[in-house]
């Protein structure tokens, strides 16, 4: 597994964590991850019961973990109630805090430099999943008080590409890649394994380490957080978080292949 800056932020993180969108993390999974060098966990208050449930399940493996998760609401009591309780699932620490979908990026941004000057936060992000919020996402960016973006990236989802990318890049900002098989619509119809196989000497076995290899061969892209509830398939998902990166030419291909 390749292992990675996230831009300023003081936090190395894994090619490849687990994202917990509709996926709630068990212990075997967390364990499976963790095994596999896929330690970063992303969540969110926005996901239900994925914080409560990754907090049970990295029980004395939390040492172990980076875990990222979000600050999700415009209400100021019920944002500093929700840092509270994740901080209380995760044992006192988040490694990084996200200003979900820039919700009252503002505010929340006042209130989680707060706890990072306390210690208990130890790199600060924003995300968003809409192209039509980028705008805003940028001037984000540009105030220097986020060393991290989550955003979506994928072969049929490049708007990143046109602004967003560079500026991380320019700004030594992480960056954090959602939705890398556009939330299922990629994996629907895999190609077969013969159109797979100019890509094997990549290590490249399913169609999902080729998607993910598509994403992580673009070196402004630190980690890509896909879910997944099926056992195995996260340490399928770990091999492809390792060199050799595709070229020009694998890339090409891949999005050929998504496009198909």
């Amino acid at each position: 597994m390749d292992t990675r800056p996230l831009g300023s932020s003081g936090l190395s993180v894994p090619a490849v964590g687990v994202g917990t969108w509709q996926a709630v993390p068990s212990a075997d999974r967390v364990t499976e991850a963790i095994d596999a060098g896929a330690n970063f966990f992303d969540s969110s208050p926005m996901y239900g019961a994925s914080e409560r449930a990754l907090g049970a399940a990295l029980e004395g493996k939390r040492a172990a973990a980076l875990v990222a998760t979000k600050v999700w609401t415009t209400d100021d009591a019920e944002a500093q109630t929700q840092i509270d309780n994740a901080l209380g699932w995760f044992g006192g620490r988040v490694d990084l805090y996200q200003v979900h979908n820039l919700v009252a990026w503002r505010s929340r941004l006042e209130m989680l430099e707060a706890r990072r000057d306390q210690g208990s936060v130890a790199a600060i992000g924003a995300t968003h999943w809409s192209p039509s919020a980028f705008g805003e996402l940028e001037d984000v960016m540009r105030t220097g008080r986020v060393s991290a973006i989550q955003v979506p990236y994928n072969p049929i989802e490049r708007d990143v590409e046109r602004r967003i990318l560079p500026l991380a890049a320019d700004l030594n900002v992480g960056v954090v890649i959602m939705r890398p098989f556009a939330e299922g619509e990629l994996m629907r119809r895999p190609p077969d394994s013969a159109s797979l196989e100019p890509l094997a000497s990549f290590g490249v076995q399913t169609w999902g380490q080729a998607l993910l290899k598509w994403i992580l061969s673009d070196e402004r892209c630190h980690v890509a957080i896909p879910a997944t509830s099926r056992p195995g398939r996260t340490s399928e998902n770990a091999a492809a978080g390792a060199p050799p990166w595709l070229g020009p030419d694998e890339r090409d291909l891949v999005a050929r292949l998504a496009a198909a």
